[in-house]
């Protein structure tokens, strides 16, 4: 089998079950930015981080490749892959461990330090780009609930992901401080 198909070339492609739609309608907007999130989550575990958030952030790409399935499909697709209510749970009970060792914020901060922390937030804004972009296409036709819900939780693990990657490297975190001006 080729990767390239030739099916493509005039600016559609396929969904999961067969009908062909526009390569920018929302169900490619939809899964193409939850695709780029399963990139860059691939990019973190990557590097030397703390092994039980390798192992976490490798189930969070094969959940997000269950939600990709999801947005990715049609009314003729078959049995898709869950989206189970444990998944969601699971990013919750990392949050409250992570929590527990991170200083409480009275402030935003400023995303920077380590570039494995960074890479957490720039993942963290992608998520929320997937998220709006289900919340569009909801708007249009049913999204599976926990796909929205699985993409709003995953945003706030990879937020104190990056602040728990920057206290494991020793770095203080920037606040962001509004000027009164």
């Amino acid at each position: 089998m080729r990767i390239y198909t030739k099916t493509g070339d005039k600016g559609t492609t396929a969904l999961i079950g067969g009908t062909r739609v526009a390569k920018h309608h929302p169900k490619v907007e939809a899964y193409g930015t939850v695709d780029e999130l399963i990139a860059y989550v691939g990019m973190i575990r990557s590097y030397p981080i703390n092994p039980h958030y390798a192992k976490i952030l490798l189930h969070v790409q094969e959940v997000l490749m269950n939600c990709a399935a999801h947005l990715a499909s049609d009314s003729n697709a078959k049995k898709l892959p869950e989206i189970k209510p444990v998944d969601i749970e699971l990013l919750e009970v990392e949050m409250d461990a992570m929590e527990e060792q991170l200083e409480p914020l009275h402030s935003f901060i400023l995303p920077g330090g380590v570039p494995i922390a960074s890479f957490s937030h720039i993942a963290r804004t992608i998520c929320r780009r997937a998220e709006r972009a289900a919340l569009r296409l909801n708007e249009q036709e049913e999204v599976n609930e926990n796909v929205i819900k699985y993409l709003n939780r995953l945003s706030d693990y990879l937020f104190m992901l990056g602040r728990k990657l920057q206290k494991d490297e020793g770095v203080k975190e920037d606040l962001w401080l509004p000027s009164s001006e």
